[in-house]
């Protein structure tokens, strides 16, 4: 499903990504950790198409597209989405009028009819029950006033109706409480556990991956991929931490 070879990544002409290579198949879920400033976050900004980072080297493939030459737009409507670590606030939108005009835009884009209002709010209503996100919230201006929390499951409510191919989650289980967590966790499994779809699960715990497990682990540090192994490569750096892997 996605495929990156030897990339190299910088912003403000400080390089961030130093040969990364990893391979992402259908059905599986993969979890990249690493130390502060390993490059994690950039990893998941050059696959959104974030301005400011500049591929200087390698490729990266998704779906049999060469995903560096689309627009973002065009990337979501491939089916890639990004879970941002500081969901942002839009004021003056809201969740309803956001979520329904991206969905409709990447429906335009596939060359499939546009959802109606009733369906939409069916939808956005299975939703939002199933992640603790009421309507009402819903009709609020995008993640305005929200806690952490809030914002967080929020998102996944967003993933949940957009349903991608593949979500890049960058440190979705930042300034979550347990109770949050589980929520988060349990909406990552059931949106996007399923043969056609794949996640990249981007975090520094391992209390996230005891709900998403995870298939492979690797390690990035100085922008590039150390080590990889199985769930217990993540279990091994919470009690031992990167050390060695890191340097």
């Amino acid at each position: 499903m996605l495929k990156i070879e030897n990339l190299h990544a910088e912003i403000d002409g400080k390089q961030i990504l130093n040969g990364l290579t990893l391979s992402v198949g259908a059905g599986e879920v993969h979890a990249i950790m690493g130390p502060n400033g390993a490059g994690k976050s950039t990893l998941g900004y050059v696959l959104g198409g974030r301005p400011g980072y500049e591929v200087t080297d390698g490729s990266v493939t998704f779906l049999g597209q060469d995903l560096l030459e689309m627009d973002p737009n065009e990337r979501a409507a491939a089916g890639l989405f990004l879970g941002f670590q500081y969901p942002v606030e839009i004021p003056g939108v809201s969740n309803v009028q956001f979520l329904r005009t991206a969905i409709n835009a990447q429906r335009r884009a596939r060359g499939e009819a546009e959802i109606s209002a009733g369906d939409f709010l069916r939808l956005a209503r299975a939703q939002g029950e199933a992640l603790g996100v009421s309507m009402d919230m819903m009709k609020r201006n995008v993640n305005v006033g929200f806690s952490g929390g809030e914002k967080k499951r929020n998102e996944m409510v967003q993933m949940g109706l957009i349903d991608p191919k593949l979500a890049v989650l960058d440190e979705t289980d930042s300034g979550l409480d347990i109770d949050a967590l589980r929520v988060v966790g349990d909406g990552i499994n059931r949106i996007m556990r399923a043969p056609d779809k794949a996640v990249l699960l981007i975090t520094h715990y391992q209390r996230l991956l005891d709900i998403v497990e995870p298939d492979h682990v690797h390690v990035l540090a100085a922008g590039r991929i150390v080590r990889s192994g199985g769930p217990e490569l993540a279990l091994e750096l919470e009690r031992e931490g990167y050390g060695a892997m890191a340097a």
